[in-house]
């Protein structure tokens, strides 16, 4: 691991203009995938500002929905009775994440900024244009099996590995966001990008923003709700394919629905079409097949992923079964 100094902000202004001051500078929280980068050297920070003392950690409710600090814990936000009671998708999405230890770490604003786990990406002797731009795409036609269907370029084709982030995009959250020209908010679908010429940028925030909060609006989606994750085995392992999948009943009509993807794309991947094929529509499994048939429009697959073109839609089906069926 490369020298660093470390410093520790009791203020997020000063958080804030420390990172600005210093292009070679990252903010550090939990830690759980940064320290892993670093380690790797595939990411090299030469200064770590601590902001764990910032008081970005409350659960609250807040007008018409709820607060989640960038600081919250990940285990903490999935017990909480609030988010279990008003975001019960958040919640499990949230316990599908990672394992129990790195999710008494993780925070939530550490887990919407996680990189990829793309293996071109993570070891430094092979080609990679998110990790050192015009290096090129090594997994395009190398080993790709857990690569993307939607949204890719020629210079890139990862997948966000955030289970998290899948629920926070289908619910329709809000990201706060405070940096050196103030505060703004971000809807959620708008926080990731997607790779086009830029892979190496992950998202939308500006030098020296500083995730502060997450909002998720009340809902109606409080009890038919799943979040269903493939895998390769039953913990600690990222998504082949994940579905949060949400409806809104009148006895076995949907009155509405939300869908959104991981494992597929750069970033969560919400599916409005899919949502609008479903409503006013019997909450039968014929109306879940022409969900995910819309859902895969577009879809494209490479030569060692082609299964997810079979998986994800049946995976989709699979989640709205269980989500009409909770109780």
């Amino acid at each position: 691991m490369n020298p660093f100094q470390y410093v520790r902000a009791t203020k997020a202004r000063a958080a804030i203009d420390a990172r600005a001051a210093d292009a070679n500078a990252q903010f550090i929280a939990g830690g759980t995938n940064l320290l892993d980068l670093m380690k790797r050297g595939v990411m090299t920070p030469q200064r770590l500002i601590d902001i764990n003392r910032l008081p970005f950690d409350r659960i609250e409710r807040q007008g018409t929905g709820l607060r989640i600090g960038a600081l919250a814990l990940n285990s903490t936000t999935a017990e909480d009775r609030q988010v279990l009671e008003r975001a019960p998708l958040l919640a499990q999405a949230l316990n599908a994440g990672a394992s129990a230890q790195l999710r008494n770490m993780a925070t939530v604003g550490g887990n919407m900024l996680q990189r990829t786990r793309c293996p071109y990406f993570y070891d430094t002797a092979l080609p990679c244009n998110k990790r050192e731009p015009g290096s090129g795409c090594g997994a395009l036609e190398g080993i790709n099996r857990m690569h993307a269907l939607f949204g890719f370029s020629d210079k890139c084709i990862a997948v966000h590995p955030s289970d998290m982030s899948v629920a926070l995009a289908a619910l329709d959250a809000t990201v706060l966001v405070s940096g050196p020209k103030g505060e703004r908010r971000l809807a959620f679908g708008d926080l990731h990008r997607l790779p086009g010429d830029t892979p190496e940028r992950d998202t939308n925030l500006e030098p020296g923003e500083l995730i502060t909060a997450v909002e998720v609006p009340d809902s109606a989606f409080t009890r038919h709700v799943h979040y269903l994750k493939v895998r390769e085995r039953a913990s600690y392992a990222f998504a082949l394919v994940s579905v949060a999948a949400a409806l809104s009943l009148d006895g076995t009509t949907i009155k509405d629905a939300r869908l959104a993807l991981g494992g597929v794309a750069h970033k969560p991947w919400r599916l409005l079409d899919a949502e609008k094929s479903l409503i006013g529509k019997p909450a039968t499994e014929a109306a879940f097949q022409e969900a995910a048939r819309v859902a895969m429009q577009g879809a494209k697959a490479f030569k060692h992923n082609q299964y997810k073109l079979k998986l994800a839609p049946n995976a989709i089906v699979q989640a709205l079964k269980n989500a009409a069926s909770a109780a």
